[in-house]
């Protein structure tokens, strides 16, 4: 059965006004009866040892699986500021390996001015090998999360191709419904427009089979259901390639409703979807 998690961001209005903490998140995630959390690396205030091994244990008591630590990293950067985006790799690899954290999450690259996916792609997979690389040696996975706003891979055949170039066990796929070219939440254009010049459902239908978790973005629930999404459409992929990983509440609507309200409205939505299609 298909087990939710709730990604810290969700709140990320609530943490940005001081009014949440991680440790509040967590928290919440229990009361709603969560099976798991990912967190932003933003969200840990520090990264002492005493304190990461204390949100480990907390996460531990309250039966709270911590799925990934979420970077924002850019692997197309000018060559000189690579080695300080590695160096970010790897000490949030230790960190994960040190909290028993099995995934950390990681992008491509955001394309330079006027550069094209395919003059990027040297690069991008040649730095994203040396991240990969060290985070075998921790038998850590590094997992790629499709994005768009001018960041690749930002389609399904992207991603799948990015996941074969680079060819480890040790690098799988995050997969945002929400964050494939063409998705209302993620196309250039205007925000909650679809693009009709891709089809981010089949984006989705490519990358799934390759998805070890799966991100759910919520934009507008508030009806109780999603109205961006066509979520019917999306669970039914995931069932047909009979899914059975982690799947994250990951809400984005705080321009129409407040997260105190909406990410209730989002995991009970979920779940029912869950039950409904029997994942």
């Amino acid at each position: 059965m298909i087990k939710l998690s709730l990604q810290t961001l969700s709140y990320k209005n609530t943490f940005n006004d001081s009014l949440i903490n991680l440790d509040e998140i967590i928290q919440r995630a229990s009361k709603m009866r969560m099976d798991g959390i990912d967190i932003h690396f933003s969200h840990f205030k520090s990264t002492d040892p005493k304190y990461l091994e204390k949100i480990r244990l907390d996460c531990l008591k309250l039966g709270l699986k911590i799925c990934y630590i979420g970077l924002s990293n850019n692997f197309l950067l000018p060559n000189s500021q690579i080695p300080s985006q590695i160096n970010m790799i790897k000490k949030w690899v230790d960190i994960a390996y040190e909290m028993k954290i099995p995934m950390v999450r990681v992008f491509g690259g955001w394309l330079g001015e006027n550069q094209t996916d395919e003059q990027a792609w040297p690069k991008l997979v040649e730095v994203t090998r040396e991240a990969v690389n060290y985070a075998s040696t921790k038998k850590i996975i590094l997992g790629l999360h499709n994005h768009n706003h001018g960041c690749i891979p930002a389609t399904g055949e992207q991603v799948v191709r990015l996941l074969k170039d680079i060819n480890s066990p040790y690098f799988s796929h995050i997969l945002d419904t929400g964050q494939f070219r063409g998705s209302p939440g993620a196309s250039m254009g205007e925000r909650g427009k679809i693009d009709s010049s891709y089809n981010f459902y089949e984006s989705i239908e490519k990358s799934a089979p390759f998805a070890t978790h799966i991100r759910a973005k919520i934009y507008r629930i508030g009806t109780g259901k999603e109205v961006w999404l066509d979520y019917d459409r999306i669970m039914k992929i995931f069932s047909k390639i009979q899914y059975n990983g982690w799947l994250s509440v990951v809400y984005e609507g705080q321009d129409e409703e407040n997260e105190k309200t909406a990410i209730p409205k989002s995991v009970k939505f979920l779940r029912e979807l869950i039950n409904k299609y029997k994942l």
